[in-house]
C-alpha cells in the first residue's frame, strides 16, 4: 500500500495498521466522515494541472476530489480547523496530497481505490519506517523539494551521498529544475545568481562563466556531473537537461576529490534529469532580447509493466542576436538520460552533446592599471570586439550503477568520458584604458584546443551499529585522466580603441593545429564514517582522502601526493528542528611552477597547496521556511617572489573570513523567499616582502546580498509575480588596493501565468532583468580588469504540455 509522508522533515511516518483494523477505519471513514468522491479508482489517476487556492484543508480536499474523480475519505473532525497552502502545477492526487499535508500530522493512504486521510497521532499506528517521497517524481533518489519548490531539502555531499541539509555539517544549497524554469535561467551561471556567496569574474555574453565562491575562484572547467569532475560542458552549461544545481560552500577535497584546476571556494555538482512517474511531452518556445529565439523539447517516459525503465530526452536549438550590440549566438543541445530500476540494483546512463557559437563581438573587460583610477562604466551593451567569433563543442557519456550487497551495504561505480574543443577568440577579450577619455589599447588572441577526459569513481557504502553508536561508512576511489591539446596562440597587432566608442579591432590571423600539451591524472582513495550518537542527535563525520597528482608533459614532470582530512559535527540538542554544526575541511590545489627564467629557482615545482577551512553555524527549519547562519575562515597558500634571494616560494597566503545568512521557503502559502546576505573579509596575509600584507584581495566584495520573492496573486488565478534584487559592495581590482569599482545594485522583475488552452496545460513566463538598464562594473577578472554589467534584458517563454 503506497504511503505518502505528511511530515516536512524527516520523511518518516507512523501510519499503518493490521488489515482488519485498516478495513474498519476505512468503513468508519466512509460511514461517519466525509466521502468526498467515489467515481474513479486511484490506479486510474492521471496527473492533473492544479491551481488550488489557499483555503481550508477540507475545501481543498473537496476540490481535489472533485477535479480528480478519485475517492478521498476523511473524518471531518480530522480536517476541522486546518488550512492548506495554494498549490499550482501538475501532480497526481497522492503527490498533491503530499504537498498539501506537508508539515502536519496527517498522511494519505490508498485502500481499494480510495485515499484515506489519517492523523498519525491516533493510537494503533505501526511504524512503517522511512519512506522517501520525491515531489518531482524522478527516477533517481533525490532529496525532495522543500516548501515552495525553489530548492531541495538535501543535496549530494560528495562521497557521503545524498544528505538532508539538517544532517549536513556544511552550508549547502540545491536549486531545482522548477526554480530554473520559473526564472528562465538558461545557464548554470544564471541559476547561481540566487546565492549571495557567489559572484562572477566573467560577464554576460562572454564565452566562459567563471565564479567566485566565498571569495575564491572556481572556473567553468571545475563543475561536476553526478559527482564526477571533467565531464561538464565547456564554457556555458545549459540548464535544460538538469534537475538540480547543487552548491557546497567551502573546500571539498575529502568529499569530491581535487578539482582539475584546484578551486577551493566550493563544489558545484550538476544532476541530470530522469524520467518521472508521469509521462511528459513539453514544448517550450523562448525569446531573449535583442532577437534570440529558442525551441526546447522535453520528453519523458517510463516503460514496461512495472515501469522500471525510464528515458528522458531534452533537445534545444536557439539562434539570434544577444543583448550585446551586433553580437549573435547559435546553440544546440541534445541530452539523453536513461535508468533501469532492478531488484536490489539500478543502472543509469547520461549522454549529451552541446554546440555554442558566438559571432561578431564580446562584452567589455577593461583594465585600469596604467591609468591608476577607474572610469565610469560604458553602456552595458557595448561591443568592444566586433568581428571576433568563438565556438565550443562538448560531448560526454556517463554510466553509473549501484548494487545492494545486502540490506545494509551497497556497492557503486561510475565511469564517464568527455571531449571538448574550442576555437576562436575566447580569451583576451579585454582592453587596457590609457586616459580619462576612455581611449584604450588592445590586441586579439586567436586560440584553439581540446580536452579529452576519463573520469571514474567506485566505492562501497554501508550502515552498521557498534553498541549504541550507528555508522555510515563510505570507502571511495576516484580517477580523472585528461589529455589536453593547445594550438599556439596567434596574437594580433596592437590597436587603439575607446571603451565608450569602440572601433573595429585588428583581428589576429588563423591559428594552427592543436598539439598535445597536457597528460594529467588525478587519483585518490578516501574513507569517511558518520557516527550517530544519542538517537542520531549527535552526528560526527570523520574522513581522509589520499590524493595523487601527476603531470607527464610538464617540465619538469610532476608527481605529488597529499592527505586531506575532514571533520564535521552536527548537534540537535532540542526537540525543535534546529541543527548546530561545525567542520574542519581542506582543499587541494596543484602546486605552482616557477616560470620566471630570471629567478634562481626557475623550473621548480611546488607540492600541492592545502587550503584549510573552519566553519560553524546553525540551521533552523520552521517547517516551511529555513534559515542558515554560518561563520567561516579559509586560508589558501600561494606563490610569491622574494627579491632578496631572487627566488619564488610557496609562502604566500590569502585568508577569507566571513558570515553567511541564507534563507528559503514559504513565509505564507502564497509568498516564497530565496536569498541571503554574506559578509567577507578577504585579506592578503602573506605577500612578497610584506608589501601588501593586510590588503583586501581583488574581486571580493565585503557585502553581497540577494533576495528573490514570489507572490501568487489572489485576484488572478494562476498568476505569480516575481522580483529579484542583487547587491554587491565595492571591489578592488588589484592587490595594491589602488583601483576600486563602486558598489552596485540591480533589480529583476517577472511574472508567470498557468492556464489551459484547448485542454492543454500552458505556462507563460516573462521577466525583465536589470530593470533600470544600469551601467556598472560588475566584477573583476585577473589582475586589474573590470567586467561590465549585462544590459536590460527581456525574457519571454511559453510551455505547453501535450
Amino acid at each position: 500500500m503506497p504511503l505518502f509522508s505528511a511530515q516536512a522533515h524527516p520523511s518518516t511516518v507512523s501510519a499503518s495498521f493490521p488489515g482488519t483494523l485498516r478495513r474498519l477505519v476505512l468503513a468508519c471513514a466512509l460511514g461517519t466522515g466525509a466521502l468526498l468522491s467515489a467515481s474513479a479508482a486511484l490506479a486510474d489517476s492521471q496527473p492533473l494541472s492544479l491551481n488550488l487556492p489557499s483555503q481550508s484543508l477540507e475545501a481543498t480536499v473537496h476540490q481535489l476530489a472533485h477535479e480528480s474523480g478519485v475517492a478521498i475519505a476523511a473524518d471531518s473532525r480530522v480536517l476541522a480547523g486546518r488550512s492548506a497552502a495554494a498549490l499550482q502545477g501538475r501532480y497526481t492526487v497522492l503527490q498533491a496530497l503530499q504537498q498539501l499535508l506537508a508539515g502536519s500530522d496527517l498522511v494519505a493512504l490508498e485502500e481499494n481505490g480510495v485515499i484515506i486521510l489519517r492523523s498519525t497521532a491516533e493510537e494503533g499506528a505501526l511504524n512503517l519506517g522511512a519512506t522517501t517521497i520525491n515531489a518531482t517524481g524522478q527516477g533517481n533518489d533525490l532529496p525532495e523539494a522543500y516548501s515552495g519548490g525553489q530548492v531541495a531539502r538535501g543535496a549530494r555531499i560528495g562521497m557521503l551521498g545524498n544528505r538532508d541539509i539538517m544532517d549536513t555539517p556544511f552550508n549547502v544549497a540545491a536549486y531545482t529544475a522548477q526554480n530554473m524554469e520559473n526564472q528562465q535561467s538558461g545557464t548554470v551561471g544564471a541559476v547561481l545568481r540566487n546565492d549571495p556567496s557567489i559572484r562572477f569574474s566573467t560577464g554576460e555574453g562572454h564565452a566562459y562563466e567563471n565564479f567566485m565562491i566565498r571569495g575564491y575562484a572556481l572556473d567553468s572547467t571545475e563543475l561536476a556531473i553526478n559527482g564526477l569532475y571533467g565531464l561538464a560542458p565547456d564554457g556555458h552549461v545549459p540548464t535544460e537537461f538538469l534537475e538540480r544545481v547543487e552548491v557546497l560552500k567551502g573546500p571539498g577535497a575529502l568529499l569530491s576529490g581535487m578539482a582539475p584546476n584546484g578551486g577551493v571556494g566550493g563544489v558545484i555538482n550538476l544532476v541530470p534529469k530522469r524520467a518521472g512517474a508521469t509521462p511528459l511531452t513539453r514544448l517550450t518556445t523562448s525569446y531573449v532580447s535583442d532577437g534570440y529565439f529558442a525551441e526546447h523539447i522535453d520528453l519523458s517516459r517510463r516503460l514496461g509493466d512495472e515501469q522500471r525503465f525510464g528515458i528522458r530526452f531534452n533537445g534545444v536549438y536557439g539562434s539570434g542576436d544577444t543583448g550585446v550590440d551586433d553580437q549573435s549566438k547559435d546553440r544546440t543541445l541534445a541530452s539523453l538520460g536513461m535508468d533501469y530500476q532492478g531488484d536490489g540494483w539500478k543502472l543509469e546512463l547520461d549522454a549529451y552533446e552541446t554546440h555554442e557559437k558566438l559571432d561578431n563581438g564580446s562584452p567589455m573587460m577593461a583594465g585600469f592599471s596604467d591609468l591608476k583610477h577607474v572610469l565610469k562604466a560604458p553602456k552595458p551593451d557595448t561591443n568592444i570586439l566586433e568581428g571576433i567569433s568563438a565556438k565550443q563543442i562538448s560531448k560526454a557519456v556517463l554510466v553509473r550503477g549501484e548494487y545492494d550487497l545486502n540490506d545494509n551495504w551497497t556497492a557503486y561505480a561510475s565511469v564517464g568520458g568527455a571531449r571538448t574543443r574550442y576555437t576562436g577568440f575566447l580569451n583576451g577579450t579585454r582592453v587596457k584604458v590609457t586616459n580619462d577619455s576612455g581611449d584604450a589599447s588592445g590586441e586579439t588572441y586567436n586560440q584553439a584546443g581540446y580536452t579529452h577526459s576519463l573520469s571514474t569513481e567506485a566505492g562501497v557504502r554501508g550502515n552498521f551499529m557498534t553498541g549504541p553508536v550507528s555508522h555510515q561508512l563510505v570507502l571511495s576511489t576516484t580517477l580523472l585522466h585528461q589529455d589536453i591539446g593547445r594550438a599556439p596562440t596567434v596574437t594580433g597587432a596592437k590597436y587603439i580603441t575607446n571603451i565608450y566608442h569602440p572601433i573595429q579591432p585588428t583581428i589576429a590571423s588563423a591559428h594552427g593545429s592543436s598539439d598535445k600539451t597536457g597528460d594529467n591524472t588525478l587519483s585518490s582513495f578516501a574513507v569517511a564514517d558518520t557516527l550517530g550518537f544519542i538517537d542520531e542527535r549527535v552526528l560526527l563525520t570523520l574522513g581522509v582522502r589520499s590524493q595523487r597528482v601527476r603531470q607527464k608533459l610538464s617540465n619538469p614532470s610532476y608527481d605529488e601526493r597529499a592527505l586531506t582530512p575532514a571533520l564535521g559535527l552536527v548537534l540537535k540538542p532540542w526537540d525543535a528542528p534546529v541543527s548546530l554544526y561545525a567542520n574542519y575541511i581542506e582543499g587541494l590545489t596543484q602546486g605552482g611552477m616557477v616560470s620566471d627564467v630570471s629567478a634562481d629557482n626557475y623550473g621548480e615545482q611546488f607540492a600541492p597547496y592545502k587550503a584549510k577551512q573552519m566553519e560553524a553555524g546553525v540551521k533552523w527549519d520552521l517547517g516551511d521556511f529555513t534559515h542558515t547562519l554560518a561563520v567561516f575562515q579559509i586560508e589558501k597558500p600561494s606563490m610569491m617572489f622574494d627579491s632578496a634571494s631572487n627566488r619564488y616560494t610557496d609562502d604566500g597566503e590569502q585568508r577569507n573570513r566571513g558570515v553567511e545568512w541564507n534563507m528559503f521557503g514559504s513565509i505564507t502559502p502564497s509568498v516564497r523567499l530565496l536569498g541571503g546576505v554574506t559578509y567577507t573579509r578577504a585579506e592578503l596575509t602573506k605577500t612578497a616582502g610584506g608589501t601588501y600584507d593586510g590588503n583586501t584581495a581583488r574581486g571580493v566584495p565585503a557585502w553581497s546580498a540577494n533576495l528573490g520573492a514570489e507572490w501568487d496573486t489572489p485576484w488572478v488565478e494562476g498568476l505569480t509575480l516575481t522580483a529579484l534584487g542583487i547587491h554587491s559592495s565595492s571591489q578592488y581590482l588589484d592587490a595594491a588596493n589602488q583601483l576600486k569599482i563602486p558598489q552596485w545594485t540591480r533589480y529583476d522583475l517577472g511574472a508567470r501565468y498557468s492556464t489551459k488552452v484547448l485542454s492543454k496545460d500552458v505556462m507563460l513566463r516573462a521577466s525583465l532583468e536589470n530593470v533600470e538598464n544600469r551601467s556598472y562594473w560588475a566584477g573583476v577578472f585577473n589582475d586589474g580588469y573590470a567586467t561590465v554589467s549585462e544590459p536590460r534584458t527581456v525574457k519571454l517563454s511559453a510551455s505547453i504540455d501535450f
